[in-house]
């Protein structure tokens, strides 16, 4: 399966939805899920689809009705609403290689909901027991998360790292998901 349409073009479809932690843009090809960006307001869409235009070498299409990004929506929909722990959905890989590919995908497959894995534990789940570092970066270039949960990785001492859609929503994740208490208002 590619992410190409009859006439052999690329096509790449996307929506920006209502979330818990605000506006998300959420982006599919015929693979699957190929990017979830945060805090998806004009200036930041016009600059993931940008990157999307550029990455994927195709032009970006607006259907907010999309068979493509159905699915991922109201799983999304429902993880928020706090009656899904996994998603189950089909990913495009295809904005994240080598070293970062290898650890999103541990990160995907083997840290469920309402737990959290340390930057070092999962660099060596990897084979790369020094490579902390590494993963953060990793992380920091997720294309999909929430989806691919890098809010689940935080420090090994008990801090939360760093967060590319910010600290708060990753406070607000880690609570949704138990690791955290809820706020008191």
């Amino acid at each position: 399966m590619n992410s190409h349409g009859l006439d052999g073009e690329p096509v790449v479809e996307w929506s920006v939805v209502g979330s818990a932690i605000g506006p998300l843009l959420l982006a599919a090809t015929s693979t699957g899920l190929v990017s979830v960006v945060f805090h998806a307001r004009p200036g930041v869409r016009d600059a993931a689809l940008a990157q999307l235009r550029t990455r994927l070498g195709a032009e970006p299409v607006e259907a907010p009705g999309s068979a493509r990004l159905a699915e991922p929506i109201r799983r999304l929909a429902a993880y928020f609403a706090g009656e899904r722990q996994d998603f189950g959905l089909g990913l495009d890989w295809s904005l994240t290689s080598g070293f970062h590919r290898e650890v999103l995908r541990e990160l995907e497959s083997t840290v469920p909901y309402g737990t959290v894995v340390g930057y070092g534990e999962l660099a060596a789940r990897v084979g790369r027991p020094e490579g902390a570092q590494a993963v953060g970066a990793a992380m920091g270039s997720n294309p999909l998360p929430v989806v691919v949960p890098c809010h689940r990785v935080v420090e090994s001492d008990g801090g939360l790292g760093g967060f590319g859609g910010g600290l708060e929503t990753k406070r607000q994740l880690l609570a949704l998901e138990g690791v955290l208490p809820q706020p008191l208002f």
